[in-house]
């Protein structure tokens, strides 16, 4: 192992001091390590100036800088704390490493496209400058070509990759890595970096409704969220298909950035799958989805942009105003269909969207609206709180049926049984739909079947207080099957 006088650890979507890889390495390799993080611009430029996301991170930054200043103060050392920097990363980050007189960066691996391409541009400035560069596996338990067939390939279907996860899993890969044993080598900011974190104004971003929301950020934010769901997870493969009752673990923005640890979730979840509690092997089964998601993306590329299965890419989808007009609706909350509108006025008003709805609403979008599945991977994208790549397009793939271990392109959800299975009260569409309340259990996942009467005494008048459907369910059904049909052929 390579010693250095001086190092730089780079966070990124790791924003917690515990159980952190990169740390961990800094930490043990350098006598004196600094924090740094970054406010890509190359990032940030492109998004809506209030983004429940930057709001997210800032947040957590903030208490990221907090810990940091603890465990320095802990060992005596006053003045540590996170150097917070609101730049080009891949320019900002040498120039950085220099004026520190650095040997060596380390942080976490990225395996999104444009996070590889920025590293490799970041590897070569420091590689000049005669610094190394050190990148560690943090995000998964398995990641690009840890789990394999039995030919050497990576896997293209779940259930076959889960098994093998499984086979291969044991507690050396689960264990928390000690940053706190090396915590001494933290070391004071130096002038000028000894500064508060900038405020969110001065980032130019405005606040958010994230405050109002259910939604605790950092990693004590992450903590209450895992201490909660211990409690529930036994319930959680029945509990969490039903959008209207605390069901998922709701951690799935701290996966996103990092303020919790994946090995934590996994050996808690592992080691109850051990013990033959169902709820936890079905929450496991997620984890394990999350890492194969993020080895498809690393091994397959071309998922960015074109379908996972090439023979999906003669699939022909809706386009011109029309399909404008259904988007729009779609995007809105105004199709007609209460469990799709509800799910969609959800993600709107919050940046959070059920799984189960987000099935339902992909399925939607593509199979009875026939719009290009990348259209919605793109809402999502610049909605959900939790976005992140390789999930989302995995999950907008399954749905189209032009991704790894997809739903059959001959599967479509009907929007009204899904409803009337997973919303049976209606409960969750009159949280999000209030204009509907009056309506009865029966006729409130398909208002149009509501009696005249019925419609009245519940102030409902279609058209004005709620849209007519945008299609026929069953008439969309029969053009997505013909439209499908080219892969057949």
């Amino acid at each position: 192992m390579t010693r250095y006088d001086r190092g730089l650890m780079w966070f990124r979507r790791d924003l917690r001091a515990e159980d952190n890889a990169a740390l961990y390495h800094a930490l043990k390799q350098c006598r004196q390590v600094w924090c740094v993080f970054v406010f890509d611009t190359d990032i940030l430029d492109p998004l809506p100036r209030a983004d429940r996301r930057v709001e997210f991170i800032h947040a957590s930054v903030l208490e990221l800088d907090g810990r940091l200043r603890e465990l320095g103060k802990a060992q005596g050392h006053d003045g540590t704390g996170l150097i917070v920097r609101h730049a080009r990363a891949l320019t900002d980050i040498p120039q950085l490493a220099q004026r520190l007189h650095v040997q060596a960066v380390f942080t976490n691996h990225d395996d999104e496209p444009a996070a590889l391409a920025r590293d490799a541009q970041v590897l070569g400035a420091l590689a000049h400058a005669g610094i190394m560069f050190h990148s560690h596996k943090d995000h998964v338990i398995f990641e690009r070509r840890e789990v394999l067939t039995q030919v050497g390939q990576p896997f293209g279907v779940f259930t076959p990759y889960k098994n093998a996860w499984l086979r291969k899993v044991e507690p050396f890969y689960l264990k928390a890595y000690p940053v706190g044993k090396y915590t001494a080598s933290l070391a004071p900011l130096p002038p000028p970096f000894d500064v508060p974190v900038p405020r969110l104004s001065d980032l130019d971003f405005e606040p958010t409704n994230l405050s109002q929301l259910p939604i605790p950020t950092g990693a004590t934010g992450a903590q209450k969220l895992v201490e909660d769901f211990m409690e529930r997870i036994e319930r959680y493969d029945t509990a969490r298909d039903f959008p209207a009752i605390k069901g998922p673990s709701y951690l799935s923005v701290h996966l996103r950035f990092g303020t919790v640890s994946i090995r934590q979730l996994a050996s808690l979840a592992w080691q109850m799958h051990l013990q033959d509690i169902k709820g936890a092997s079905t929450w496991l089964s997620e984890l394990i989805w999350r890492d194969f998601y993020h080895q498809i993306l690393a091994n397959f590329p071309h998922v960015v942009g074109k379908s996972f299965r090439p023979e999906y890419d003669k699939v022909r989808f809706e386009h011109g105003q029309h399909a404008q007009a259904h988007f729009a609706a779609w995007c809105e909350g105004r199709t007609g269909y209460p469990l799709v509108d509800a799910a969609m006025a959800q993600i709107n008003q919050t940046g959070y969207m059920h799984n189960r709805l987000r099935m339902v609403v992909a399925s939607f979008l593509v199979k009875d609206l026939g719009i290009d599945w990348r259209w919605g991977e793109r809402y999502f994208a610049e909605k959900l709180i939790d976005f992140d790549l390789a999930a989302n397009n995995g999950g907008w793939q399954w749905a189209a049926s032009t991704g790894c271990d997809a739903q059959p392109w001959f599967r479509i959800f009907n929007p009204v049984t899904q409803s009337e299975k997973f919303d049976p009260q209606g409960k969750f569409i009159r949280r999000y739909l209030p204009q509907l309340a009056g309506l009865s259990d029966a006729t409130i996942h398909a208002p149009w079947s509501a009696p005249e009467l019925e419609l009245v005494a519940a102030g409902v008048s279609l058209g004005r207080d709620y849209p007519h459907p945008v299609v026929d369910h069953a008439l969309a059904r029969e053009k997505t099957l013909e439209r499908y049909s080219v892969v057949k052929r």
